[in-house]
C-alpha cells in the first residue's frame, strides 16, 4: 500500500519536485562527506549542514511551477536541478585541485584560463563522480520510457508562490541557525569553506558574486587619497639594503626559471637510490649560488599567475580569484620589466601555453614586456606537447633562435609546464635509468618522473649557457611556484620524504608549502641561507642586487639580504611562518598554533607568546588588507616613483617580436649587443638535447616556424613568395 502511494506521489508535480530535491539533497551530503573537507566539529554544525542545500534547492528547482504548461514545467525543472548539480560537480573538480571553491571572479574569468585544462580536468575525475550525475540519468529515463508521467494538473499561482516561500523559509532557517552558530559569518569571512559549510554551494556563490560586485562598483570610485596609507605603510616598512652586494650584479642579464609544481622537499631526494633531481642538486650546493631551505610559496586561488605576480610586481595575489584574469588587463604596474626598462633592459617570456593562458597576452603588456614568446612560436607538432604546452626540453631548446637576438642587458623568464598535474609523460621522454616510486597514488609517482625531466631540461640550458659565454654575464634566478601535490596525497608521501603518516599534522602541511629559491650567479658567494623567506620578497631582493633601490615602489616584500630582514611570511590564506611560530589560517591564538623549531602545538600561550603571536598577525593582515586595496582599487594610477616612466602597453605587439628583433639588431649595426652580434652567427648549433622528438629534427632548434615567418614577411617579401609558389 505503502509502495503504491509513493508511486502515485512521484506521478504528480508536486511529488516530481519532492523527488528531484531530496535525491539533490543526498548526492550534497554525499558529496559534503566524502569530496569536501568542511571542518564540521560538533552535532549542531552537522544539523546546519544538512539543511544548507534544501532552501537553495525548492527555490530553484521549484521555478518550473511558474510555468503553466506541463511539459515546460518539468522541462524546467530539471534544467535547473542540471544547473545546480553542474555548479556542485564544478566543485568538486576544483576543490580537488586547489582545496578551495570557485569564486565568482574565477568563474566569469572562466575564457581566459579554459585553453589546456582538458587533461587536467580529466585527471581529476573519480569514478565515484558517476553518482553526482545517476539521479538525472535515470530520472530522465524514466521519463522516457513513461515509468514517470507527466501531470497534466493545472496549478495556477498560488502553489508555485506556496513552493518559494517554503523554500525561502528554509533558507531564512538556515541562516538564523548559520549565525547562531558563528556571528557575524558574512562580514568576517576569512575562509571559503567556513561559508560553504554553513550556508551551502548555492548561497556562497550569491553571496560571492553580490561581493564581487561590490568591491568593483568601490573600485570605480576609489581615489588617490586611499594610496596614502598604502605608501606610508611600505615605506616604513623598507629595509636597507646590504651595503656589500647592493649593485653586486649591476648590468648583468637576469633569467628567471619558473619551476612549475616545484617543492623543496625534491633537492636531494633519492627513490630507488636515484636522485630525483640530480643537477638541481649540484646548483643547490654551488659555491656561486645562494640558496634558501625556508623560502615558502605565498600563492592564492591564481596558483602560477600569482607567483608571477609577487614576483613581477612585489605585491600579493586577490583573495578571491587571480590578478592576472580578474584586473591584469586593466591594471596599471610597476613591474620588474618595465622598472629594468629604465635601466636598459629588454624584457621576454619563454612560455609553451597559448598566450591567453592565465590572460598572459594582455597582463604583459601593462607590466612592460618587450616579448613574449608563446606556443606559436615554437613546434606544434603533436608529440611535442604534453598537458599545459611545449615539452619542457623542447621549450628551453627552441627559444634559444629568439634569446640569442634579445638586446643585452635583458631580463627574460622561462615559464616550464611539463611538471604540472596530472604530472603525465611519454614513455619516449622517461629516463630508463630512474626507477619513480610505487605507492598506491599514481600522482604521487608520477610527481618524480616528471620533475626528473625538468631537472634534466634545466641541465641542458645551463650547459648551453656556459658554451654560449652567457653564464659570464648572467644571474640566473630558481624558484618553485606552488605546491604540486596536494594536501590530501601528502600522507601517502611522507614515508618517503622521512616522516610519518601516523603523525601528519597542519604544521607538516604548511612545510610542504616550501619552494626551491635560488640565485646563481659568477659574482656571488654561494651557501644555504636558512631564514624564513617568500616569493614577495624576490623582487626587492633582485633589484637590490642589480643596484636598483626599491624604496620608492610599492612594494610589500623585503631584501633578503638587508641586515634587518624581519624573518617572517604570510601565505595568501592568512597563515603565518615566523621564527618562532606557525600560525595556521591567522586566527592568531584562537586557532592553530605551532612552536616552529620543534612542530609542537602551544596549548597554553605566555603573555610573551600572546604578545608575539598578536603582533605578527597584525602585521600580516595589514600586508594583505593593503596589497588588496592597492590592486583591486588599481591605485597604483595615481602614483610614479620619481624617475618611473609608466608602461604603455599599446606599444607591444606580440605576433611580430622576430621581426622586431631583426630590426633592431639591423638598425644598432655594430651597436648591437645581443648575443647574436657578439657571435657574429647563430650560437643554436652549441645546444644539445636529448629530447627524443628532436632526435631527427635537430634542425627546428635553429629554423623559425613557417608561421612565424609569414608574420615576419615584409610586403614585398610576400609578395615574392606568392609568385614563387604559383
Amino acid at each position: 500500500m505503502k509502495e503504491s502511494k509513493f508511486k502515485s506521489f512521484i506521478q504528480t508535480r508536486i511529488g516530481f519536485l519532492t523527488l528531484l530535491v531530496v535525491l539533490f539533497w543526498l548526492k550534497y551530503l554525499f558529496v559534503a562527506y566524502f569530496y569536501f573537507n568542511l571542518g564540521l566539529s560538533d552535532p549542531y554544525q552537522h544539523i546546519i549542514m544538512w539543511t544548507s542545500p534544501l532552501g537553495t534547492a525548492i527555490l530553484l528547482i521549484g521555478i518550473g511551477f511558474y510555468f503553466p504548461r506541463p511539459i515546460v514545467s518539468y522541462a524546467m525543472m530539471l534544467v535547473m536541478d542540471f544547473l545546480n548539480t553542474a555548479l556542485l560537480f564544478a566543485n568538486i573538480l576544483y576543490y580537488r585541485q586547489f582545496s578551495d571553491f570557485l569564486t565568482f571572479k574565477t568563474m566569469t574569468n572562466a575564457q581566459k584560463v579554459a585553453p589546456g585544462l582538458g587533461k587536467s580536468a580529466v585527471a581529476l575525475l573519480h569514478p565515484t563522480d558517476i553518482l553526482v550525475w545517476l539521479d538525472l540519468i535515470v530520472i530522465i529515463i524514466l521519463l522516457i520510457i513513461g515509468k514517470i508521467k507527466i501531470d497534466q494538473t493545472s496549478y495556477g499561482l498560488s502553489t508555485p508562490f506556496a513552493i518559494t516561500s517554503f523554500g525561502a523559509f528554509l533558507l531564512g532557517l538556515n541562516m538564523f541557525m548559520a549565525e547562531s552558530s558563528r556571528p557575524r559569518l558574512l562580514r568576517n569571512t576569512f575562509d571559503r569553506s567556513y561559508v560553504v559549510k554553513y550556508l551551502g554551494i548555492d548561497t556562497y556563490t550569491v553571496y560571492d558574486a553580490i561581493k564581487s560586485t561590490k568591491t568593483e562598483a568601490v573600485n570605480k570610485n576609489a581615489n588617490a587619497t586611499d594610496l596614502n596609507k598604502i605608501l606610508s605603510f611600505t615605506q616604513d616598512n623598507y629595509r636597507q639594503p646590504n651595503k656589500d652586494l647592493f649593485g653586486k650584479e649591476k648590468g648583468k642579464n637576469v633569467i628567471i626559471i619558473h619551476l612549475e609544481s616545484f617543492q623543496q622537499f625534491l633537492l636531494n631526494l633519492k627513490i630507488n637510490g636515484k636522485e630525483v633531481t640530480p643537477f638541481l642538486n649540484s646548483l643547490y650546493k654551488n659555491k656561486h649560488t645562494i640558496s634558501f631551505d625556508n623560502f615558502y610559496h605565498q600563492v592564492g586561488l591564481g596558483r602560477t599567475s600569482d607567483a608571477e605576480n609577487m614576483l613581477e610586481t612585489g605585491t600579493y595575489g586577490i583573495s578571491d580569484g587571480s590578478l592576472f584574469t580578474s584586473l591584469g588587463s586593466e591594471n596599471t604596474f610597476q613591474g620588474a620589466p618595465q622598472i629594468l626598462r629604465q635601466d636598459g633592459y629588454t624584457s621576454a617570456v619563454f612560455h609553451g601555453n597559448v598566450g591567453t593562458f592565465w590572460n598572459r597576452n594582455e597582463v604583459y603588456k601593462n607590466l612592460g614586456y618587450n616579448y613574449f614568446f608563446d606556443q606559436n612560436y615554437f613546434s606544434n607538432a603533436r608529440t611535442d606537447k604534453i598537458g599545459y604546452g611545449l615539452k619542457d626540453k623542447l621549450l628551453f631548446a627552441e627559444s634559444i633562435k629568439y634569446l640569442e637576438q634579445m638586446q643585452q642587458p635583458f631580463y627574460a623568464k622561462y615559464i616550464t609546464v611539463t611538471n604540472h598535474i596530472p604530472f603525465s609523460m611519454d614513455a619516449e621522454d622517461l629516463d630508463p635509468h630512474f626507477n619513480t616510486s610505487n605507492t598506491r597514488d599514481t600522482t604521487i609517482n608520477n610527481y618524480f618522473q616528471t620533475a626528473h625531466y625538468l631537472d634534466e631540461a634545466v641541465h641542458e640550458f645551463f650547459n648551453y649557457l656556459d658554451k654560449s659565454g652567457l653564464a659570464k654575464n648572467t644571474m640566473v634566478v630558481i624558484y618553485g611556484d606552488h605546491y604540486g601535490l596536494s594536501n590530501s596525497e601528502n600522507e601517502t608521501l611522507a614515508p618517503l620524504i622521512g616522516e610519518s603518516a601516523d603523525t601528519w599534522n597542519a604544521f607538516n602541511n604548511v612545510q610542504m608549502q616550501r619552494v626551491p629559491f635560488m640565485i646563481h650567479a659568477p659574482n656571488l658567494k654561494g651557501h644555504i641561507n636558512h631564514e624564513i623567506a617568500g616569493e614577495i620578497d624576490v623582487l626587492p631582493t633582485l633589484l637590490h642586487l642589480l643596484g636598483i633601490n626599491s624604496k620608492e615602489y610599492v612594494q610589500f616584500g623585503d631584501d633578503l639580504f638587508a641586515p634587518s630582514y624581519p624573518k617572517w611570511v604570510v601565505f595568501r590564506n592568512g597563515t603565518i611562518v615566523s621564527e618562532k611560530y606557525v600560525i595556521v589560517g591567522n586566527k592568531g591564538i584562537n586557532g592553530t598554533v605551532y612552536n616552529r623549531k620543534n612542530g609542537r602545538q602551544i596549548i597554553n600561550f605566555t603573555p610573551q607568546e600572546k604578545n608575539g603571536i598578536s603582533s605578527l598577525s597584525k602585521k600580516a593582515k595589514q600586508a594583505l588588507h593593503y596589497s588588496d586595496l592597492l590592486n583591486n582599487h588599481n591605485l597604483l594610477r595615481f602614483y610614479t616613483p620619481t624617475g618611473f616612466v609608466p608602461t604603455d602597453p599599446t606599444k607591444f605587439d606580440y605576433l611580430t617580436n622576430y621581426q622586431q628583433m631583426l630590426e633592431l639588431r639591423r638598425k644598432l649595426g655594430k651597436n648591437s649587443t645581443s648575443l647574436y652580434s657578439k657571435h657574429g652567427k647563430s650560437t643554436t648549433k652549441l645546444y644539445r638535447t636529448d629530447a627524443p622528438q628532436l632526435g631527427n629534427r635537430q634542425t627546428e632548434i635553429t629554423q623559425i616556424p613557417d608561421n612565424v615567418r609569414e608574420n615576419h614577411l615584409t610586403n614585398k617579401e610576400k609578395k615574392k613568395s606568392q609568385l614563387k609558389a604559383k
